[in-house]
């Protein structure tokens, strides 16, 4: 069977069906920009895919327009491969640049970053900070073949960690210009710290 790279076929999938249960509140919902976070995403994601997506759970529904694309989790699968693999089922020939809501320091530099760095021949491309050096599964862009991937490896090893696959798979890394991009913001003490270095940058 002919390798899947999708290079003509880029689409973009905002995470936005987690349930927050750190944070107590939707992190999709979360205004850092004068717009709720999602949004944010989906705003930075279409100047890098053909289309974009969001990834929702099903009784979110009711909150977006029908002139929004949404992709509602099937629930076949446990975490953040719910929505990722959704997606995949959704369109199987396409690479999806997945991004998360929770990391809201992301910019549009750092995503045409990783889209430039893009290796369509990995499975993922996927950001990781120099010092940590472990991949980041929800600023990533996932080729077709690597979302096929997935399914086998939760097949042979039983688990739906994201970053177990990725530790595990043919995947290039690259590491942001800025670190503070991968900043994940999964509390309110998290959400606090995100707000001062937002004022702070605004001071520069």
């Amino acid at each position: 069977m002919a390798k899947v790279t999708s290079t003509d076929k880029l689409y973009g999938l905002v995470m936005a069906g987690g349930q927050s249960s750190r944070m107590k509140s939707d992190k999709g919902l979360i205004d850092y920009y004068g717009m709720p976070q999602r949004e944010k995403a989906y705003k930075l994601l279409s100047e890098v895919c053909d289309r974009v997506f969001y990834s929702i759970r099903t009784d979110q529904k009711r909150e977006f327009s029908s002139e929004e694309n949404i992709i509602e989790d099937q629930n076949i699968h446990v975490g953040p491969l719910n929505g990722i693999l959704s997606a995949h089922d959704y369109d199987k020939n396409a690479a999806w640049f997945i991004l998360a809501c929770d990391l809201p320091l992301m910019n549009i530099n750092a995503l045409k970053q990783l889209k430039e760095n893009r290796d369509p021949n990995k499975l993922v491309t996927a950001f990781a900070t120099e010092e940590r050096s472990i991949p980041e599964p929800l600023c990533a862009i996932w080729e077709a073949d690597g979302l096929k991937a997935v399914l086998n490896f939760v097949s042979e090893k039983g688990t739906y960690s994201p970053v177990k696959f990725l530790l595990n798979s043919d995947i290039k890394i690259v590491n942001p210009l800025q670190e503070d991009v991968l900043l994940n913001a999964n509390s309110e003490e998290d959400r606090i710290k995100v707000m001062q270095k937002l004022a702070g940058f605004e001071r520069k």
